[in-house]
């Protein structure tokens, strides 16, 4: 029986191309050996490749735009801004990596519902890219929504921490005039919106301005995890009530309340990853809501993945896990049918 299609709703692909200097070609195991056991820009040990994805039948990925804010966590990095020209400039560095690559016959920029089924129906190796920008600062006034959307992005999340647009992680707080604005072209341009990052009174406030399809790429759930990182129960219900699909990180501190380092990589396992999802699907009473965004090279890195993960194609190990008291069609669902679906909405003709 062939693989499932694994769709992982979150990697920050271009930023480790630009800021870490890691190539998408490249093997985990080449990266690894290049960067030694301890990587100086303290990321972690790389996961991702293409040889890896392709292993793994990761056919589609949600690849970022993702421009870190010059704060002191962040500045050893190189690649950080300090106002919305430079977010914009960096971003768009990025947007123009993943249209270069997608000139390689092994990669799609996925814009259009045509691209999406010839990524899925081809009988050879091929990643489709669905381009997410994380956190809006980029977009240097809302009425340049419409440029970003003819360039290839088609979902936006408005924060990472506080945006101009958003409270987010870390800085509660509702929408901006600015935001509200944002809301307005982004439904007019027919985008999607990521409300992962998102604070919760801007979540909120988003839902009831925001009438277009809503997702979060990469959230976990409150209930095991505590902080204003993760979705609590009510903000689930409420994607679930607006067909949302909700991608489960696949990083140790946020599968499990009060991991670090210290306590290792075996002190997590897939069955953490599966209780996630199973806490999102019980909330919307089907399996039709739950999905990965794994954040793979994330700021994080195979240190800080559970046991069974060293690379990701090992996401195709929880397909059995997930099979122990599911259907294999509650499986694929969860494993890429839904982000399918997603997009199939999201995605103009």
């Amino acid at each position: 029986m062939p693989s499932p299609i694994i769709v992982d709703g979150h990697e920050d692909i271009a930023w480790n191309r630009l800021a870490l200097n890691r190539d998408l070609f490249e093997s985990v195991a080449e990266k690894r050996i290049r960067e030694g056991p301890q990587p100086a820009h303290g990321e972690g040990s790389a996961t991702v490749g293409y040889p890896e994805l392709m292993q793994g039948n990761v056919r589609i990925v949600f690849a970022t735009l993702y421009v870190a804010p010059d704060r002191p966590d962040r500045a050893a990095l190189g690649k950080t801004y300090s106002n919305p020209q430079q977010a914009h400039d960096q971003a768009w560095e990025q947007l123009q990596y993943y249209i270069s690559i997608a000139s390689d016959p092994r990669v799609t920029l996925i814009t259009r519902r045509a691209d999406l089924d010839r990524v899925i129906s081809s009988s050879d190796p091929r990643l489709g890219l669905v381009v997410l920008m994380e956190g809006a600062d980029p977009v240097v006034q809302p009425n340049e929504v419409s440029e970003w959307f003819n360039a290839g992005v088609r979902i936006v999340g408005t924060s990472w921490g506080k945006t101009r647009y958003a409270g987010g992680t870390g800085a509660p707080g509702g929408l901006s005039q600015l935001g509200r604005e944002l809301l307005a072209e982004m439904e007019g341009a027919g985008m999607a919106l990521d409300v992962s990052h998102m604070a919760e009174q801007s979540f909120f406030e988003a839902l009831d301005l925001f009438h277009g399809p809503v997702m979060a790429s990469h959230s976990n759930c409150r209930a095991f995890v505590d902080t204003d990182r993760q979705l609590s129960d009510e903000m689930i219900r409420a994607l679930v009530t607006r067909d949302g699909v909700i991608g489960t990180v696949v990083c140790n501190r946020f599968l499990r309340a009060g991991w670090d380092k210290k306590a290792g990589k075996d002190a997590v396992g897939l069955e953490d990853v599966v209780r996630h999802i199973r806490h999102v699907c019980d909330l919307a009473g089907d399996t039709l809501h739950a999905a990965i965004g794994s954040d793979f090279d994330g700021g994080f890195g195979n240190e800080s993945t559970p046991r069974e993960i060293d690379t990701v194609a090992d996401l195709q190990k929880l397909g059995a896990v997930l099979a122990r008291d599911l259907s294999n069609v509650d499986a694929s669902n969860i494993l890429g049918e839904n982000w399918i679906r997603f997009l199939r909405r999201v995605l103009p003709e």
